[in-house]
């Protein structure tokens, strides 16, 4: 397994910095610029029903995409000829699409999520000369597939903390607090356990509730219970359900603009702008960022430099690759200062969070009824 330590990647249209390390050996990829970082590189992204307007995951990934070929979401120049995406509005088309995609001869096919991980297996299997990427998997042992996955856990830990420092900024007594999840399994379990972990750092007995909606297209269901939870009491609600989630940012917008202290905390993008309900005010309080555009951006650059292997890539907290967003004014700078203190302590390794269930439920005070699933 090889894991990026130090990964610092400039955002823009500047440069792109890749730092890879293996084996305590450090091995620096060339900066390459926006503009050229194309070089003729052809890709395609196939995602599942929810698309690139989800707003978090795949949106994430599709922006990767256009850095590395110096468009923007606005003006996306080269869709069409060096970069595509097909979304699936049925798991049955999954295995059709990854064939028509390797067919076209793409240098480089993209499956975004877990639920690919058996048609990619299959697929992939059949055409070892094409080059594939997977995000969220590290099972899918092909000499021809790189993985690509993340601490979700750390960072899912630093929204928590900064869920509960608010609330006790707030002066809540025995706040409550819910987690929304997509379709379970083990990815989505680092984001919850995660979670409650950071909530239980400062909150050591607060309440904890969770929800599945067993889908990442229904924002409807995760509304729903969102508003339940809401008018039960619950603080703050952190979803990782793709576009569900939404539904849950949707309920919060609509409490604090009838004068509710709720709020919602989003995940993979930075959603504070879905969840603003005045000029200056929204009703997500932070989100955790999950940067899944440097996988995409690591693999088009190790296509284009024929470095391209079939190996496991971790992005962390210590590489940047999952963090928290800070752009409500909400999270005073007193809190932002103390998330930022537990995340020196989590790169130092200070602080060690549990990433599975089954690991999680060791620790003292920790709820023994979550409904995630590590398998």
């Amino acid at each position: 397994m090889r894991t990026i330590r130090n990964f610092k990647l400039t955002v823009g249209i500047a440069a792109a910095i890749l730092i890879l390390a293996a084996c305590n050996k450090s091995a620096p990829a060339p900066a390459v610029s926006a503009a050229q970082a194309g070089g003729g590189v052809t890709v395609r992204l196939l995602t599942d029903a929810t698309g690139i307007d989800d707003k978090s995951f795949n949106a994430a990934a599709w922006r990767g995409i256009l850095e590395f070929y110096g468009d923007t979401w606005e003006n996306p120049r080269q869709r069409g000829t060096l970069y595509e995406v097909i979304t699936a509005q049925t798991q049955d088309m999954y295995i059709p699409n990854l064939r028509q995609a390797t067919d076209e001869g793409y240098d480089l096919i993209v499956t975004t999520g877990f639920t690919f991980a058996d048609a990619l297996t299959e697929v992939a299997g059949d055409s070892p000369d094409q080059q594939y990427l997977i995000v969220d998997v590290d099972w899918v042992n092909l000499p021809n597939v790189m993985q690509a996955v993340y601490a979700e856990h750390e960072g899912s830990y630093l929204v928590g903390v900064a869920a509960a420092l608010k609330a006790q900024a707030d002066g809540m007594v025995n706040p409550r607090f819910g987690f929304i999840g997509g379709v379970p399994g083990a990815t989505i379990t680092k984001f919850e356990v995660g979670y409650v972990q950071g909530i239980l750092s400062v909150f050591p007995d607060a309440g904890i509730v969770d929800y599945y909606v067993n889908d990442w297209g229904r924002a409807d269901l995760a509304k729903t219970q969102a508003m339940n939870w809401y008018d039960s009491g619950v603080y703050a609600i952190y979803s990782a359900a793709g576009a569900s989630g939404n539904g849950a940012i949707a309920q919060a917008k609509q409490h604090r603009e009838a004068g509710k202290n709720v709020w919602a905390i989003g995940v993979d993008s930075d959603q504070y702008e879905e969840g603003r309900y005045s000029d200056t005010e929204s009703a997500v309080l932070t989100s955790m960022i999950k940067r899944v555009e440097t996988s995409l951006i690591y693999s088009l650059n190790a296509v284009k430099n024929n470095a391209f292997k079939g190996e496991i890539i971790t992005f962390d907290v210590k590489a940047d690759g999952v963090g928290y967003s800070s752009a409500n004014p909400a999270l005073t700078e007193d809190i932002v200062d103390e998330i930022e203190r537990v995340k020196a302590q989590i790169i130092s390794g200070e602080i060690s969070i549990a990433a599975t269930n089954a690991e999680a439920k060791k620790l003292p005070g920790f709820p023994q009824d979550l409904k995630a699933l590590d398998d």
